[in-house]
């Protein structure tokens, strides 16, 4: 499936954009990467666009749901995961757009589950579904609150993040034009009810014609009866 190769794409980049900006070693192969300072900032177009590294504990776009929340939000993310794959199979048949979106979401949830499932381990600092999302693109916004907070610039993110958004967006949009209304719907069938059957009449129009072949063959039944007993009687009584 080709949207599938687009989820893998999102997600290696995903992954190797956290990994380089928080850095990493693997001794066994050499490679040692120090990464950013937490917190520190490098500016790509002045202020409104900067790569800044924090960690978010919590859901996308740094919501914090609190700390006795993040396995509930580790597991319901990975059934999630794999609810959409398994959907993204059944409807591949689908428009492509519609299941772009799906492959996008997909991609950003698998790319964030991995940092909640394995960061913590691999980074030695919290159990397996408790470890911190990289977040790191630093966007400047107009001030705007959400569930109570007030923020100055866009909350910092990253890629799936983004993969996850592009998606719902796509849905929203392409998959509202691809279904029909209800009375849309209600008118089709009201005149498909109006129509004649043509298979009905087909089977109609072929037993009329039957009838009419055996009304003509009786008919002529009838004529050769009536010839006969005419000789009979001539036979019997000859003038």
């Amino acid at each position: 499936m080709r949207v599938l190769k687009i989820s893998i794409f999102v997600i290696i980049a995903d992954q190797l954009t956290k990994l380089f900006v928080k850095g990493f070693s693997i001794p066994f192969l050499g490679i040692s990467v120090d990464g950013m300072r937490y917190g520190s900032s490098i500016e790509v177009l002045g202020n409104f666009f900067k790569i800044t590294f924090v960690e978010n504990p919590g859901m996308a776009f740094g919501i914090d749901v609190g700390e006795s929340s993040k396995l509930f939000l580790s597991l319901f993310s990975l059934f999630a995961s794999i609810g959409i794959l398994i959907y993204l199979f059944r409807i591949q048949h689908e428009r492509y757009v519609v299941r772009l979106a799906l492959a996008l979401i997909f991609a950003g949830a698998v790319g964030n589950l991995i940092d909640r499932m394995f960061y913590g381990v691999f980074y030695d600092y919290a159990p397996l579904f408790y470890g911190k999302v990289v977040d790191f693109l630093n966007v400047d916004f107009f001030d705007f609150t959400i569930f109570g907070h007030t923020y100055e610039r866009w909350p910092i993110f990253n890629i799936a993040d983004s993969s996850v958004s592009i998606g719902v967006v796509l849905l929203l949009i392409f998959q509202s034009k691809t279904e029909p209304s209800n009375e849309e719907n209600e008118g089709d069938e009201e005149i498909q009810q109006d129509l004649p059957d043509a298979d009905g009449d087909g089977e109609q129009n072929e037993s009329e014609v039957k009838k009419t072949e055996e009304t003509s063959e009786k008919n002529d039944d009838n004529e050769e009866n009536v010839t006969k007993s005419e000789d009979n009687r001539r036979e019997e009584f000859p003038v």
